[in-house]
């Protein structure tokens, strides 16, 4: 999916101005063939106004307690599998390299299951997707269809033959 962001930010005299208008290139990844992320803006802290257009520091895929991530990841269809063959510890590299800390919330034992810190406010943009949460309970998901994922276990399962984009803000939280 062709991605466009436009940033806006104030000058010193507090005009608003366009600081940034240009596409966002996915992360694509050897060993998750299909998958795509889009990192469009993050912060690892509370955003302060006024701003420049700046993009401000961050890290990790996932944001620290405070921090925000906004972005669109696109889930092919569950049946497209690598017919590389790559072996787990250079999966798992590229993994860190390219999204750094995603793979510490993946469970080996239950591919695509995962928790995060964060309270995700998920929109599904087009085609459809599965919710997988505990003891394998699925919401089925379509376009136009949102989801406020609030730190629980889950997994996308993508069981039909068209691609799912998702668009996703990620707000980092603490977990008690």
């Amino acid at each position: 999916m062709k991605i466009r962001c436009v940033v806006t930010g104030q000058t010193a005299e507090a005009k608003a101005v366009v600081a940034r208008d240009a596409g966002v290139e996915p992360v694509t990844l050897r060993s998750m063939p299909g998958f795509e992320f889009h990192r469009v803006w993050a912060s690892d802290a509370t955003p302060k106004l006024p701003a420049d257009g700046t993009q401000p520091p961050h890290g990790r895929y996932f944001p620290p307690p405070g921090g925000i991530r906004f972005g669109f990841f696109t889930v092919p269809p569950g049946g497209r599998r690598s017919t590389e063959r790559i072996e787990p510890a250079a999966a798992l590299a590229e993994l860190e390299e390219e999204l750094p800390g995603l793979a510490e919330t993946l469970e080996p034992e239950n591919p695509g299951m995962h928790t995060t810190d964060t309270v995700d406010f998920d929109v599904v943009l087009s085609g459809e997707i599965c919710l997988e949460l505990d003891d394998g309970k699925e919401v089925a998901l379509k376009a136009g269809d949102c989801v406020v994922q609030n730190g629980t276990r889950h997994a996308w399962r993508n069981r039909s033959k068209e691609n799912c984009v998702i668009a996703v803000a990620l707000v980092g939280a603490r977990r008690n």
